[in-house]
């Protein structure tokens, strides 16, 4: 095993991110569009929130009671922002923080992203998907 890597070689790098101007229907289409979990909210390069698959999920319970998925949807997400429906409080690490330091976190923690930030600024996303992947290309070699 790879002891002392830093998060930067596990990272996804190119990051989709969101605005809080845009809208709900907007996030669903990207995570649907890149089969992604975990969006990052910014303003500029700066990161203020993530927005994750399952926030969007907890909003939009009346799908399991209509039959109209696309409408009831879309009624349920122009009732919330973004911003109100993103998480706020979020920890995020360096490029050079090393890899079992960043699975220590995700194991402890109720999430399963983390940004990754340099001087203020968003340089990539990690996930418990980009780590069990780098685990599991310790048994190739």
């Amino acid at each position: 095993m790879k002891k002392g890597t830093p998060i930067s070689e596990i990272m996804t790098k190119k990051v989709i991110t969101l605005n809080t101007s845009d809208n709900l229907e907007k996030a669903e289409h990207l995570f649907r569009k890149h089969h992604i979990r975990h969006i990052p909210v910014v303003s500029g390069s700066k990161i203020i929130g993530m927005l994750s698959y399952t926030d969007l999920l907890r909003i939009s319970f009346a799908d399991a009671v209509y039959d109209d998925e696309d409408t009831v949807d879309s009624m349920v997400y122009n009732m919330f922002s973004i911003e109100q429906v993103m998480a706020k409080s979020l920890i995020s690490v360096s490029s050079d923080t090393h890899v079992k330091d960043v699975a220590e976190i995700l194991s402890k923690k109720e999430f399963h992203a983390i940004p990754v930030v340099d001087d203020g600024e968003l340089k990539g996303i990690v996930t418990t998907t980009d780590l069990i992947n780098f685990l599991l290309r310790q048994y190739e070699d």
